[in-house]
């Protein structure tokens, strides 16, 4: 097609961004930020695009069975095999670009992610309209944030529960995963410190051994009034004997990569909840399908991640903006940059950021940017400053 839009050239870059404070949980074994890949596609018509993604090696759904990806072999697989699977594709045609990159690669959905979010950033800006857009339209132009507590010694979580709460933040989400006893107690102190009304919710990325010790301990947290506790063993029929025997509700994230995903845990009734990224399924265009299926199988979804930079926190923004499924709480950044703070702690990851200016933030909402693609513009500068390969 004379019209049809394609790709002129590829980028990629390795950056690590200067961090407020390690943020850890269990089976993390590099830091969260440390080496994230940002992608840079230039089309024929001129029309540049930007893409993330947050390649951890020891990050892989249950049992592994994903397996890790790196910024290195993300970069291998755009470079060598991705992009040139698109090179005559029309990327306005997104089922089309997803089916290019599956007959070359199969998996690997963060280096997919990162080529479809650059794709649909180039692709609005070609358009002159926004992702969500692209997504099928807004259905809020603000998304609540939930900031999460990592494995930290109790008077640090106290100390820092306090502060976030004090900036606006209404739901907090305290990593466990570690011993029982532990768990239990920082859970009730954090409650203790902060009062009755913010929202607590836990998060054990698959660290307990056994369902039955999972189950004695949401139980036992639910004296102090968490919402809903989170992917507390591996695997989903571990995930439903905790959820038949407990009454706090359970979600699953770890286990919830693809929409057959979706089905099996509905069908197992292993989770009422899901925590949904868009680089799990392999991007946005993906990840809007899978909370269709999620959607109707009346499973409420939040927008997760692993600690975005601003590209990255963008593409969360668009897919939580155009998502009826995304009911609750993000787990997700506050952007802020050297120049501005949006908050001290409060979602607060790194000191700086490679885009020029962070998102709004309101009384605990992140505001959802309205400009063409991502509505948002890249520091050059300051990418060259972070990029480590």
């Amino acid at each position: 097609m004379a019209d049809a839009l394609s790709i002129k050239s590829v980028e990629t870059f390795v950056v690590s961004l200067p961090a407020r404070r390690p943020h850890l949980w269990v089976g993390l074994t590099s830091p969260a930020g440390h080496g994230y890949l940002v992608v840079k596609l230039e089309l024929t018509n001129g029309s540049i695009g930007w893409g993330e993604a947050q390649a951890i090696p020891t990050w892989g759904g249950d049992d592994a069975s994903r397996y890790g990806e790196t910024p290195t072999t993300a970069r291998h697989l755009i470079e060598e095999h991705l992009v040139p699977a698109l090179r005559n594709v029309d990327l306005r045609q997104f089922e089309n670009v997803h089916a290019a990159m599956n007959r070359v690669v199969r998996g690997h959905p963060y280096a997919k992610a990162a080529i479809d979010v650059a794709v649909m950033d180039a692709v609005g800006h070609s358009l002159n309209v926004p992702v969500y857009q692209l997504l099928g339209g807004r259905v809020r132009d603000r998304i609540a944030v939930a900031h999460s507590i990592g494995l930290m010694e109790v008077d640090a979580a106290i100390d820092e529960a306090v502060r976030v709460v004090d900036e606006g933040v209404k739901t907090l989400k305290v990593k466990i995963g570690v011993e029982v006893e532990r768990d239990v107690r920082i859970v009730a102190e954090i409650r203790r410190a902060i009062g009755d009304k913010p929202d607590i919710r836990v998060d054990a990325n698959q660290g307990y051994r056994t369902w039955r010790e999972a189950v004695t301990a949401v139980n036992r947290m639910a004296e102090s009034r968490i919402i809903y506790a989170e992917q507390l063993v591996n695997g989903v029929d571990d995930l439903a004997e905790v959820s038949a025997r407990c009454d706090v509700p359970i979600m699953a994230d770890e286990s919830v990569w693809t929409e057959r995903d979706v089905i099996r845990i509905a069908r197992a009734k292993a989770a009422q909840y899901l925590s949904v990224y868009y680089t799990k399924p392999g991007g946005l265009w993906k990840a809007k399908r899978l909370l269709t299926v999620a959607g109707a199988h009346n499973m409420l979804c939040d927008i997760n991640g692993s600690g975005e930079m601003g590209i990255g926190n963008a593409a969360n923004l668009h897919l939580a903006a155009a998502a009826p499924e995304i009911i609750l709480a993000g787990t997700i950044p506050i952007t802020s940059t050297a120049e501005i703070e949006r908050t001290k702690t409060a979602g607060h990851k790194y000191l700086d950021d490679i885009i020029t200016e962070p998102f709004g933030y309101e009384d605990g909402h992140l505001i959802v940017p309205n400009g063409p693609g991502l509505g948002i513009e890249v520091d050059t500068d300051k990418l060259k400053k972070y990029r480590v390969n």
